[in-house]
């Protein structure tokens, strides 16, 4: 196997309903992983396993919320009964809420570090299990921009998604023995559903482009694409590390 090659690999992407993780679950179907999506929402999920399937991969589907110990632990027995094995985890899952700190409640803020943060820890502790062993692992956590500078509002999505980056950092160190990679993407301004209030905002929306350096928004493609090389035979000598994606806004 070389290249981009991925047949015989098993990859699961957790919030691979929509989005960077349809995008993501997308690319690496396409080269030959037979591909697990994970989401709350069961209609999307069947309706990105068919895209895939229509594009002749392998896609099979599961309804789980990352923040629940109970479903993790459901979707990894679904499938270890069905591959027995998994080479490629994908923690996309993310939700974010947009406030001045003093109105957070209590709720809100365990919401948004649940399912970044401590969802990602109950996926990957449920999973490498299924991982170890076969030489060859690849594990990436959907950081964000947010790990390495922030904006007002984004409180809680920014300690979660720097909770994240030293979580990745951290578990690259304890699974290398195993050669599994552990690595994070850390978008910038994609044109995804979560960023939609800024994209149909015009004033917010031309504020966003003049501090790109490219004079654009990416696309959720090129973050697949990404992924797609660090899940790649030829990305094994890369962990411990994050890889930003944003058109150049932390250049600046």
């Amino acid at each position: 196997m070389s290249g981009l090659d991925l047949n015989g690999r098993v990859a699961l992407v957790t919030g691979g309903s929509r989005g960077l993780g349809r995008a993501i679950a997308r690319a690496l179907a396409d080269a030959g992983a037979s591909v697990v999506l994970a989401a709350r929402d069961d209609d999307a999920l069947a309706d990105a396993a068919r895209e895939i399937e229509e594009r002749r991969g392998t896609a099979m589907h599961h309804v789980c919320d990352v923040a629940r110990e109970d479903s993790v632990q459901s979707l990894c027995d679904a499938v270890r009964q069905r591959f027995g094995r998994l080479h490629i985890l994908v923690n996309n899952a993310g939700v974010n809420r947009r406030k001045p700190i003093t109105e957070f409640t209590l709720d809100e803020w365990r919401s948004v570090l649940d399912t970044n943060l401590t969802g990602a820890f109950l996926v990957a502790r449920a999973f490498i299990p299924l991982m170890r062993g076969h030489g060859y692992g690849r594990l990436i956590n959907l950081t964000s921009i947010m790990s390495h500078v922030a904006l007002p509002g984004r409180t809680a999505y920014a300690a979660s998604k720097a909770g994240l980056l030293g979580f990745t950092k951290a578990l690259a160190l304890e699974l290398a023995p195993d050669g599994i990679t552990v690595n994070g993407i850390s978008p910038g301004p994609i044109a995804t559903a979560m960023n939609t209030p800024i994209l149909q905002d015009p004033e917010t929306n031309q504020q966003f482009i003049a501090r790109l350096p490219v004079g654009r928004w990416g696309r959720e493609e090129e973050v697949a694409r990404l992924a797609l090389h660090l899940c790649s035979p030829e990305a094994g000598f890369i962990t411990g590390t994050d890889l930003v994606i944003d058109g150049g806004w932390t250049a600046q």
